[in-house]
């Protein structure tokens, strides 16, 4: 079952790479022309809306990430809707890959914050208040939940895409096999996979999205 989710090579070429690459040749350019078509349309309206919504609580300062995250949003869209495809592989399953996305972009938020208000980032390793003897101890676990948020983005993204594809894979398995011994709990078990499916869709798009919203907040904190 594990199988979908190894690195494969092709004639020397990892296939990782193709799948790397894919997403930015289905979405159309913009053209020197007064009119544009409807899905460049949409798609401008689509990424218009998502940016505004996204970085309204953030300073002004902050609004030239919009460009970077944005992308960044569409791109993760597009691999994960792509993995669901039949014979497809999904780079996001990997947490290797999502880990090289977490952790520069976490860090750079951290390094944002110490630049430009350092002694506004250090006092959130420290609650207004704290008792003395508390503080050390304090100091230390939200250190280590600092450390800990480039973890959870990559954790959280690779666990709910691996999730996924291993129920549809176990579930489209057992209709297969079921098929030819009880029709009827076949039919049943197609019909849950279908919803899981549709359900996949959806854990795709929110993920992708969930990523990019919490790079925001640790933007916005900085």
């Amino acid at each position: 079952f594990f199988d979908q989710f190894s690195l494969t090579v092709f004639m020397g070429i990892p296939l990782i790479t193709l799948a790397l690459a894919l997403p930015w040749i289905l979405y159309p350019v913009p053209q020197n022309r007064c009119l544009d078509s409807r899905l460049l349309t949409l798609q401008a309206w689509a990424i218009r809306q998502f940016t505004h919504q996204l970085f309204t609580p953030i300073s002004p300062n902050g609004h030239k990430w919009a460009l970077l995250l944005a992308s960044f949003l569409v791109f993760l869209v597009t691999l994960n809707l792509l993995g669901i495809l039949p014979y497809t592989f999904t780079p996001t399953t990997q947490l290797s890959m999502n880990m090289g996305f977490a952790v520069p972009l976490w860090l750079a938020t951290v390094l944002i914050g110490v630049r430009h208000q350092p002694t506004h980032t250090m006092a959130h390793l420290l609650p207004v208040g704290t008792p003395v003897p508390l503080i050390p101890v304090l100091i230390l676990i939200e250190t280590i939940s600092l450390f800990i948020r480039p973890i959870a983005l990559g954790v959280r993204l690779t666990a709910n895409l691996t999730a996924g594809h291993l129920l549809i894979q176990l579930i489209s398995t057992a209709a297969f096999y079921l098929c030819f011994i009880m029709p009827a709990i076949s039919a049943l078990t197609m019909i849950l996979l279908l919803l899981l499916s549709i359900l996949e869709l959806a854990v795709a798009m929110i993920q992708a999205y969930v990523f990019v919203l919490l790079v925001s907040l640790y933007l916005q904190e900085s």
